[in-house]
């Protein structure tokens, strides 16, 4: 096997509990070639990832002496991926501060949740059921074919090539056919995305990554 990356600046990443959201996380990141260690306090847990993640360890997260000797102390991040237990989630993020794990990301249930996790020092807080959800939502009922929603309406997304701007070059387009979008991404069929020019042209079947206000760019997939 070869050697898992530890990404410097303190070593790998813990993930402690192991759900949906914290067993997929893991797996995703040994997939990546990270250093992974995976902590839960269930035994049937434990047990059931132990052939699928490189290291998977049983034991109370809420308790820092716990996590001391299991070394989480040399591991540059740490990921809270509780979400049965809100005690359970702000314990352990308490114990990785007091550990001084230099950044701790913490999954949230509801905003009162996300608000006590910053509160007692989780650096990150993220809502992965809400952001799926919506990521989601946001594909069905549009052309769209990807999809990122960031902070103050702005979204960046991979659509299909409209039939209306096919064999025409973005220099081309009129500022109504970019929908006030602007594409900075460009992928001809059979061929690997590469950044967009004034010349790239529009390939039937290709496609394009955008980025622009969430109507803007719902507008411009849904083009003919």
């Amino acid at each position: 096997m070869s050697a898992r990356r530890s990404d410097g600046g303190g070593g790998g990443i813990v993930v402690i509990g192991l759900g949906r959201f914290g067993c997929h996380l893991a797996a995703s990141l040994n997939r990546m070639d990270r250093e992974v260690l995976a902590v839960d306090r269930n035994p049937d847990q434990v047990q059931r990832f132990s052939a699928q993640l490189d290291r998977v360890v049983q034991a109370d997260a809420t308790e820092d002496g716990a996590l001391r000797q299991l070394g989480v102390t040399s591991f540059g991040r740490a990921v809270v991926a509780i979400g049965a237990s809100v005690e359970a989630s702000v314990l352990t993020v308490l114990a990785l501060v007091e550990l001084g794990v230099p950044q701790i990301w913490a999954r949230a249930t509801s905003q009162k949740h996300a608000k006590i996790l910053s509160s007692v020092g989780a650096h990150h807080v993220i809502f992965p059921e809400a952001e799926t959800g919506e990521r989601v939502a946001h594909l069905i009922v549009s052309r769209l074919l990807d999809f990122i929603e960031f902070d103050d309406d702005f979204a960046i997304a991979t659509v299909r090539v409209p039939e209306s701007l096919v064999g025409r070059t973005l220099l081309d387009l009129r500022p109504e056919e970019r929908s006030g979008v602007r594409v900075i991404g460009a992928k001809a069929p059979g061929e690997r995305f590469r950044y967009a020019s004034d010349d790239t042209a529009l390939a039937q079947g290709g496609l394009l990554v955008v980025e622009g206000g969430i109507d803007q760019v719902q507008r411009f997939a849904g083009r003919r």
